[in-house]
C-alpha cells in the first residue's frame, strides 16, 4: 500500500466554497459496492434509497468556535498576533488543551498569549506529537471554555475554503441535530439533512438514532508517511449511551442494515464493536484507523461526502467499498462537476 495509491485530479473550481442552498439541494451519486454501479441523484432522494428496516445513526457533536486570535507575549519580550486553535482538552483538567499555533515553531514554554485584550491570558506549558502545545488558561471561577470560545473565537473552517468564516457560517457549518459541543470540524456528511428530510426517513419507518464523536485534528491531519499503514491516527473523543447501543444491537441480531452518517459515526461504531465485540455503553477515544483490508462488523451502508485525495477518509471509503470503485466514481464526480469537501456534495455507498 503507498499513499499514491489515494491520489486523484481535482480541478480547484470544484471545491465548494459556500454550502448550497437549501442545505439538501445538494447531489448524491449512490454507489452499489456489488455490482460497481453508480446512480446520479438528489440528496433529497435519501429515504427513497434505503430499506424501512433500516438504522440510521447520525453523529450530533457540535462544532466550537475553535479559532481565536490573540498576542503572543514572548518570554524575551517580543509581541506578535496569533491564532490558536483549540484542538480539545489534555485531560480532566479542562482549563489545560491541546492547541495549534499558527505561526507556532518558535513558541516556547513559559510564552503567553493574551486573548480579548487581557480578558483571558493563557500559558504555554508543554507539546504534544502532531506539532501540538498545551496551553493553561486562567479562566475565573464559574467561566468554561465553550464561554470563553463564544465571546472569542470564529468558527474553523477548513483552510482549502481559502476564506475568513461569516455570520452565516455559524449555522450553516453545524449540523440540525448537533448538540454535544467539542469538535473542530463539522461531521460534514450531516450537513445535507433538513427536518424534511429527516420526517421522510421517519414516515418511511427508519429507525434514527444518535452517538457523539467530537471531531478533532486527527481526522483532517494529512498522512505523511509513504506507507499509510505507518500512520498513527489521533485519537477523538466518543460516547455512545446505554439506550443507543441497545437499539443497535437488537437491529444487528435482527439482521437489520445500519447506515453510518458520515465517517466519523463509521469509525466510533466500528470501534465500539472492534473492542467489545458488540455495541457497549461507553465514553473514551476512538483510535480505529480503516484502512483496505479492514473487514467492516457493524456499519452496512455509508453516507459520505467527497474526501481529499490522500486523506484517511478516503482509505475509509476505499476499506469500505474497494479502492478501485472510489476513485472510479470519483472519476465520475469529477466529470459531471460535483462539488467536492466539507462543503460539497455527497455519496451513498451501499
Amino acid at each position: 500500500m503507498h499513499i499514491s495509491d489515494f491520489d486523484y485530479e481535482l480541478p480547484s473550481e470544484l471545491i465548494a466554497r459556500e454550502p448550497v442552498r437549501p442545505r439538501d439541494a445538494s447531489r448524491m451519486l449512490v454507489l452499489n459496492r456489488e455490482t460497481g454501479n453508480w446512480i446520479d441523484s438528489d440528496f433529497r432522494k435519501l429515504p427513497d434509497f434505503l430499506r424501512p428496516s433500516d438504522v440510521i445513526v447520525f453523529n450530533d457533536t457540535r462544532v466550537m468556535r475553535a479559532r481565536v486570535l490573540g498576542e503572543l507575549e514572548r518570554s524575551n519580550g517580543s509581541t506578535r498576533e496569533i491564532e490558536v486553535l483549540f484542538a480539545g482538552p489534555a485531560g480532566p483538567a479542562t482549563s489545560t488543551w491541546e492547541v495549534m499555533c499558527k505561526p507556532g515553531k518558535r513558541i516556547r514554554k513559559g510564552d503567553r498569549v493574551v486573548f480579548g485584550k487581557g480578558a483571558v491570558v493563557g500559558e504555554f506549558v508543554g507539546s504534544r506529537e502532531h506539532g501540538l502545545r498545551l496551553l493553561r488558561l486562567n479562566l475565573t471561577a464559574g467561566d468554561s471554555l465553550e464561554d470563553f470560545l463564544n465571546a472569542h473565537g470564529r468558527v474553523p473552517l477548513p483552510p482549502y475554503l481559502q476564506r475568513e468564516d461569516t455570520p452565516t457560517d455559524a449555522v450553516e457549518y453545524q449540523t440540525i441535530f448537533a448538540a454535544s459541543p467539542g469538535a473542530v470540524a463539522a461531521p460534514t456528511a450531516g450537513l445535507h439533512f433538513t427536518t424534511s428530510v429527516l420526517d421522510a426517513l421517519r414516515d418511511r419507518g427508519i429507525e434514527m438514532l444518535k452517538i457523539t464523536l467530537h471531531v478533532g485534528i486527527g481526522t483532517f491531519m494529512p498522512v505523511r508517511t509513504e506507507d499509510p499503514q505507518q500512520h498513527s491516527l489521533k485519537p477523538e473523543r466518543f460516547q455512545i449511551t446505554a439506550g443507543t447501543a441497545a437499539r443497535l444491537n437488537a437491529a444487528r441480531d435482527a439482521g437489520r442494515r445500519i447506515v453510518a452518517v458520515g465517517t466519523t459515526t463509521t469509525r466510533t461504531l466500528e470501534y465500539i464493536v472492534h473492542r467489545y465485540g458488540r455495541f457497549e455503553s461507553a465514553s473514551g477515544e476512538a483510535d480505529l484507523f480503516i484502512l483496505p483490508g479492514y473487514e467492516f462488523k457493524a456499519v452496512g451502508a455509508v453516507v459520505t461526502n467527497f474526501h481529499l485525495p490522500r486523506s484517511t477518509l478516503i482509505m475509509l471509503v476505499s476499506a469500505f467499498a474497494s479502492r478501485t470503485q472510489i476513485l472510479a466514481a470519483y472519476r465520475h464526480a469529477v466529470q459531471e462537476r460535483y462539488r467536492f469537501y466539507s462543503y460539497g456534495d455527497c455519496m451513498l455507498i451501499e
